[in-house]
């Protein structure tokens, strides 16, 4: 399956032109300990940032 995943975090080393993510998953989790009600009840753990 072909997914389109778009990320704005441009300092994300999964980070690509055109807002594109090329981590090959994305793990997101709640970050109340609960079942999330909306998305800022949410995060993404894949994030990881560019190194300099």
């Amino acid at each position: 399956m072909d997914q389109k995943i778009l990320c704005e975090v441009n300092n994300c080393s999964y980070w690509d032109e055109g807002n594109k993510c090329t981590a090959d998953a994305i793990y997101v989790v709640s970050h109340t300990g609960e079942t999330a009600e909306n998305s800022e009840e949410t995060d993404c753990k894949t994030f990881k940032p560019h190194k300099h």
